[in-house]
C-alpha cells in the first residue's frame, strides 16, 4: 500500500467564512507568497520522508486553496520534488479545454521523466460558477472530454474532432506524454456512472470527502464493472483520501487537533471580533466558555469523523490500525493524506511519524 500526502495550498491568514465566493478584502500577497511557500516545502519533506506521491487539485474563488490552476504549482513542484510522483487532482475538465489540459499534463509528465499522475474530475457543483458552464452538461462533457484526451495523448496522426461540446479541426499534441501509453487516469468513482465510465476505459479510481462504508460499496461495484469489461483492477486503481494528524501519543494528537481549531478560528475572527461576540451571544456564552463549549462539540464531531474513515487521528500504532482497516474494507492501494496544519512544528512531526512509523508497514500490507 502506498502514501500520497495533499495539500490543497490554502492561504493562511485571516479570511472571511460562510460564503462563496470569498471576498478579498482581507487579502494580503505576502501572505500568499508565503502560504505558497510553506506548501513547496512541505511537499520537499514528503518526497525526503519517502512518501510515494505528492499531490495538489483545483479550486476557485476561495481561500482554502490557491490553486486555480494546479498545472502551475505542479510546474513547480517539479523542481522541488525529485523521486515521489506529482498527481494532479483536478483539473476539472468539463470548465477547461480538454487539449490544453492534456497539453499541460504531457508537459508535466516529460519534465518528471515520467513521474505524473493524472486526474480528471467533474468539479463539486459551485465550480461551473467559475467560467459560467452549465452543470446540467457536466457529466456528458466530462466523458467526451476523457475520451478526447486519451486520443490526444496516444494517436501519432494529426486528427480532428466534432463531437457534441468539443470541436477541433487539427490536433498533434507536442510532446507527447513520457508515460506509455498514457499516464495513469483517476476519476471519482463515487456515483455508479463513474465506476461505468472508468471500467469501459480502463481508468482509475479515487474516493474524497466521503466514507470508508461508502466507498467500499463503491468500489465493488467497479471492481464488478471491470469484471464486466474483461479485465481486473490492481489495489493501485483505488485511491482513498482523508485527513490525518499524528503524535506520540493518542491523547496528544487529539489535543493539538482541538488547539489548532481555536487558533484557527482567532485567525478567521482577527478582523472581525463583533462576528466572535454576536456568535458568543447568540449562544448564551461569553469569553472563555465559548471555546469551551466549541471544543466539546469538536471533541464529539471528530469521534464521529474518526469512526466512519474521514480522519485518521493518533498515536503511530493507533493510526496504523485505521490504515490497515481501510485497506481490508476498501481494497485501497494508494492512501492519500491531508496532513492537518497544526502550529508549533507539529505538522512536520506528524509527517515524519507517519513516515517511519506507519508507512513502512503499509507497505507489506
Amino acid at each position: 500500500m502506498k502514501a500520497a500526502v495533499f495539500s490543497p495550498s490554502p492561504y493562511r491568514g485571516p479570511a472571511p467564512r460562510g460564503t462563496w465566493p470569498v471576498p478579498t478584502t482581507t487579502f494580503d500577497p505576502e501572505l500568499a507568497q508565503q502560504s505558497f511557500e510553506t506548501s513547496l516545502s512541505n511537499f520537499a519533506l514528503a518526497d525526503e520522508l519517502g512518501f510515494d506521491w505528492v499531490t495538489v487539485a483545483e479550486h476557485h474563488f476561495a481561500p482554502m486553496s490557491l490553486t486555480p490552476n494546479p498545472m502551475i504549482i505542479a510546474g513547480a513542484i517539479t523542481q522541488r520534488v525529485k523521486r515521489a510522483k506529482v498527481a494532479v487532482l483536478g483539473p476539472t475538465v468539463p470548465i477547461l479545454n480538454p487539449v490544453r489540459v492534456a497539453e499541460e499534463f504531457a508537459m508535466l509528465d516529460n519534465m518528471t521523466g515520467g513521474r505524473v499522475v493524472a486526474g480528471m474530475l467533474r468539479g463539486t457543483s459551485n465550480e461551473y460558477v467559475t467560467y459560467n458552464v452549465n452543470p446540467a452538461e457536466s457529466r456528458e462533457r466530462f466523458a467526451e472530454a476523457i475520451r478526447l484526451i486519451i486520443k490526444t495523448w496516444t494517436e501519432p496522426e494529426v486528427f480532428g474532432w466534432q463531437g457534441r461540446y468539443y470541436e477541433y479541426r487539427a490536433i498533434s499534441i507536442w510532446p507527447k506524454p513520457a508515460q506509455q501509453p498514457h499516464p495513469p487516469i483517476y476519476i471519482s468513482g463515487s456515483s455508479p456512472e463513474s465506476g461505468d465510465l472508468a471500467a469501459k476505459y480502463r481508468l482509475h479510481i479515487g474516493f474524497a470527502f466521503t466514507t470508508v462504508p461508502f466507498a467500499s460499496q463503491a468500489a465493488r461495484y467497479y471492481r464488478e464493472q471491470c469484471h464486466a469489461q474483461g479485465w481486473e483492477p490492481t489495489p493501485d486503481h483505488v485511491m482513498y483520501r482523508l485527513a490525518v494528524h499524528v503524535a506520540d501519543t493518542d491523547e496528544q494528537a487529539i489535543n493539538d487537533l482541538v488547539e489548532a481549531g481555536a487558533a484557527a478560528r482567532r485567525v478567521a475572527f482577527s478582523t472581525s471580533n463583533k462576528a466572535l461576540d454576536d456568535e458568543a451571544a447568540n449562544l448564551g456564552y461569553y469569553g472563555r466558555d465559548i471555546e469551551t463549549q466549541r471544543a466539546r462539540h469538536e471533541g464529539h464531531e471528530l469521534q464521529k469523523r474518526i469512526e466512519v474513515g474521514q480522519i485518521m487521528v493518533g498515536s503511530p500504532e493507533t493510526v496504523f490500525e485505521r490504515v490497515r482497516w481501510i485497506h481490508d474494507e476498501l481494497g485501497a492501494g494508494i492512501l492519500e493524506l491531508n496532513f492537518q496544519n497544526v502550529p508549533g512544528g507539529r505538522t512536520h512531526r506528524s509527517m515524519e511519524l507517519f513516515a517511519t512509523k506507519v508507512l513502512p508497514r503499509m507497505r507489506e500490507l
